[in-house]
């Protein structure tokens, strides 16, 4: 079939958009407000932006719950240009999905989901201590590309579990990492290298 997304509501475009550009990993990207508030959500529209110096890309939709400000992520990157993604293995994955929910500014997502804030080294925004992989960011641009802002930062730390890494390399076994397939998650199933042996 051939599908026109100039023809589809906004939810029918996501939908198509989410099962067909899989698997996808989660940014679980954590901010501190002004007010010294901090912040911790998931988002899935998320890849690398360039290799040198290491940048990555996070999109940042609208509000689902028919409020009409922006998510506090999107504030808290504004204000303060800094930010830290950290990745989302399998055993973070309900603490992640309760910081999926909608809570109010005030709300400290780290303590409502029982996950720890560790320091950074270099900015002021916490990372999640259980995380086994965090990556400490500064905004290079914030662009507005249709209804999402396009967030890209500068990588200048990272944080990695010390049994990780062989020979320069993360070992994606180890971090188990749950990704974002349609409307549902998956975890590695099988690595293998190309070409396959029939």
């Amino acid at each position: 079939m051939i599908i026109d997304p100039s023809k589809l509501d906004s939810v029918s475009v996501y939908k198509l958009l989410a099962g067909a550009v899989v698997p996808r990993p989660i940014a679980w990207v954590s901010t501190r407000s002004q007010e010294g508030i901090l912040n911790l959500a998931p988002f899935s529209f998320f890849t690398v932006a360039s290799r040198q110096p290491p940048m990555l890309a996070i999109s940042i939709g609208p509000r689902t719950d028919g409020e009409d400000y922006a998510k506090d992520t999107l504030t808290n990157i504004r204000e303060t240009k800094e930010f830290v993604i950290n990745m989302v293995s399998v055993e973070l994955a309900n603490a992640m999905h309760e910081t999926a929910i909608n809570h109010p500014p005030e709300v400290d997502e780290f303590t409502r989901s029982g996950v720890t804030p560790a320091d950074s080294e270099i900015i002021k925004a916490p990372r999640v201590a259980e995380s086994k992989i965090s990556m400490e960011c500064t905004v290079e641009q914030i662009l507005e590309l249709g209804s999402d802002y396009l967030i890209i930062g500068q990588l200048h730390r990272y944080h990695v579990e010390d049994n990780l890494i062989n020979n320069g390399r993360i070992n994606p076994e180890k971090l188990d990492p749950l990704a974002r397939m349609a409307g549902n998650f998956g975890k590695i199933g099988s690595l293998f290298e190309l070409p396959i042996d029939h």
